[in-house]
């Protein structure tokens, strides 16, 4: 009897070091991950962002203290770290999450008469208010 207790230990034991591994593995996974989507993101197709995304998540889901400072992250600058929690989400809003950066950039970075998506936006909702009418 004594023996089988011994066993289940060392099973347990066995479990926790393996698991313990297995969450240093996939830490590292991630972080490789999103170093190759920080590589990718200065390239002119846009491939680094869903890289870096993913690469968060697999570290968030496996680091306690990647969470802490994610939401202290997120508690500090909510408007800059909203689309990627939109992003990480089961169903991710990929195009609304796009056209709501091109948003902000065309703002940040065109003056009030040229920017293109604006009106754009406005036209398109004109023409859905008018057909619906």
């Amino acid at each position: 009897m004594p023996s089988l207790r011994v066993s289940r230990a060392s099973d347990e034991f066995a479990r926790e070091i393996a698991g313990r591994v297995g969450r240093w593995l996939l830490l590292a996974l991630g972080f490789a991950i999103m170093l190759v989507g920080l590589g990718f993101a200065f390239l002119p197709f846009h491939l680094g962002l869903p890289m870096l995304v993913i690469g968060l998540m697999i570290v968030l889901k496996n680091s306690f203290k990647a969470k802490r400072q994610f939401v202290r992250v997120q508690r500090a600058h909510p408007k800059m770290v909203f689309p990627i929690r939109r992003l990480m989400r089961r169903e991710p809003e990929v195009v609304l999450v796009f056209w709501q950066q091109y948003l902000r950039v065309e703002r940040l970075v065109l003056p009030n008469r040229y920017r293109f998506a604006v009106r754009v936006r406005r036209y398109v909702k004109l023409r859905i208010r008018t057909r619906a009418v």
